[in-house]
């Protein structure tokens, strides 16, 4: 029997554990950046960019371990070198953006793996992939938070013109907007929340916490300040009770996190109010009913 007294034990009895209340805190930060970029990245387009950018960091994971700097140095510049080099590529040949992003980040995925094989190195190949936010170093959570932080900044001090620019890059150009510094500045800022979410829930997890949130929030509403909320809320209490789901039942957090979300999103598409499946089919029923009525 469920009572007051065991949901509370419920909740509580992870924060005895230090290592507990810092991951929680940690997912929950990696959860809100990840949530924000994700409104501008769901209104741009760009999950395939995330994805290819996601991949291709683990080379500079892998290099910077050798080199003894932080990981997120590393795990940027190759993050934005894929990125340029998808832009070049782009410009200089009839290929499209979706055939060149398939071939750049699988080969720089694929180097990591190499590099992953041949460097000596304690790397686990399994924390890089998929994250391991209950072992995370206190090193790392500085690199994470200022990666966050960094984001959040650019994000805040650019917003409008971020927004103008994933929803209308045509009339940004047009009233003066540098649209190709906007192209880059907006991958500089996809590439640091990427950083920002690898030790949370690793690098391929990383996808769907910078697209799913902005998906549920866009099925929901047509404003983008309260997509902006709604991603974040459900972004964040995915990211806390994930954490607490990994506890209870010895689940992989990062895929908790993910499972959790996917579920919202899941449950958002059928029952939204206006963009719902399940609204569009009493849509379609009734409409018909009501058209012979008013005849």
């Amino acid at each position: 029997m469920i009572t007051i007294n065991s949901v509370w034990n419920w909740f509580a009895e992870p924060l005895q554990y230090p290592f507990l209340v810092q991951a929680i805190w940690v997912s929950a930060f990696v959860g809100l950046v990840c949530a924000v970029l994700s409104c501008y990245i769901t209104l741009k387009g760009w999950s395939l960019m995330g994805d290819a950018v996601s991949h291709s960091v683990v080379p500079g994971v892998v290099i910077a371990y050798a080199l003894g700097i932080p990981f997120s140095i590393g795990a940027f510049i190759f993050g934005f070198a894929s990125v340029a080099t998808i832009g070049y590529i782009k410009s200089q040949t009839r290929l499209k953006e979706d055939a060149v992003i398939g071939v750049v980040f699988t080969g720089f995925f694929a180097l990591g793996l190499v590099l992953v094989t041949k460097t000596p190195s304690n790397i686990d190949l399994f924390h890089i992939l998929f994250g391991n936010v209950l072992g995370i170093l206190p090193s790392d959570i500085v690199q994470t938070v200022v990666a966050g932080i960094i984001t959040l900044s650019i994000i805040l001090l650019r917003r409008k013109d971020f927004l103008l620019f994933c929803f209308d890059p045509n009339h940004a150009k047009a009233i003066g907007l540098n649209t190709r510094l906007m192209y880059y500045n907006l991958l500089a800022v996809l590439a640091l929340t990427i950083v920002t979410a690898l030790q949370t829930v690793g690098i391929i997890l990383v996808i769907s916490m910078l697209v799913t949130p902005g998906a549920i929030a866009y099925l929901l509403t047509d404003r983008f300040d309260r997509m902006l909320v709604i991603a974040v809320v459900s972004s964040v209490f995915s990211c806390v009770f994930g954490t607490y789901l990994s506890y209870h039942f010895d689940f992989a957090t990062g895929g908790a996190i993910v499972v959790l979300l996917t579920s919202i999103f899941l449950i958002t598409l059928v029952f939204a109010p206006k963009y719902g499946i399940l609204v569009k089919k009493l849509r379609q029923y009734y409409s018909p009913a009501l058209e012979q009525e008013i005849m």
